[in-house]
């Protein structure tokens, strides 16, 4: 496997990428032949977990200021410019998937499931391994993780889960490209931070899920960037 490495760029994520689409089809195929009552307690099982990894990932954060400043600045941002209401007028001809009230649509699927792929530190830092000329160990640990994965959030979610794997994939896939470039941006510190915010997303996320608060996670989006601004300045 590693011989095939040497000849693929961005072998890691592209077997990454695989696994969670084909643990995403088996996922929609289980979906269809779930009864509604089993398609609902797996939901809030799934709504469960996505508070635990949130909580989490939150926790990775060092810096408080940092993390505050940037989920707040970036919910302000993205409420301004509308994100939520823009994404929900391209996607309102996807059908809902998920509990019973339809009350996670395809976008939504789609963003539950790349934070859980890609806000950890592991897909970056495993991208970065492969970019500097290592075998992509942590991306083929990883591709295992997320194959298992999808199946339980496609079974749950819906198709916007397959949506997801590819996201993924040109994800980790520019970090392995750029490696070289961006390895000295992409420091721990900085990649906890961004985490600590995809963890707090995560927890919004979780509280929908359990139906216990609505909340407009699309437009919490540009607080990822901003956490990566504010960590290159402060923490490099």
């Amino acid at each position: 496997m590693e011989h095939i490495s040497s000849y693929i760029p961005v072998f890691g994520s592209l077997v990454n990428g695989l696994a969670a689409f084909t643990g995403a089809l088996l996922g929609l195929l289980i979906h269809s032949r779930l009864p509604e009552r089993v398609t609902a307690i797996s939901f809030q099982a799934l709504g469960l977990f996505t508070f635990i990894a949130g909580t989490s990932m939150a926790l990775s954060s060092n810096n408080m200021l940092i993390m505050v400043f940037s989920i707040v600045a970036g919910s302000i941002t993205g409420e301004l410019a509308g994100i939520d209401q823009k994404i929900n007028s391209i996607s309102r001809h996807h059908p809902t998937s998920g509990n019973e009230n339809g009350s996670t649509s395809f976008h939504e699927a789609c963003v539950i499931a790349s934070l859980l792929y890609c806000g950890g530190s592991m897909g970056i830092l495993g991208a970065i391994e492969e970019g500097l000329g290592g075998f992509p160990n942590l991306l083929m640990a990883k591709s295992m993780l997320d194959g298992i994965a999808s199946i339980a959030l496609a079974s749950s979610l819906g198709p916007g889960v397959v949506l997801a794997a590819g996201i993924m994939f040109l994800f980790q896939g520019s970090i392995t490209l750029f490696a070289d470039s961006i390895q000295d941006l992409l420091t721990q510190p900085i990649i906890d931070e961004i985490s600590g915010v995809g963890g707090l997303m995560l927890i919004g996320i979780a509280l929908s899920l359990l139906e216990i608060k609505r909340i407009r996670i699309m437009n919490m989006l540009p607080s990822l960037i901003i956490a990566f601004i504010l960590g290159a300045i402060f923490l490099n």
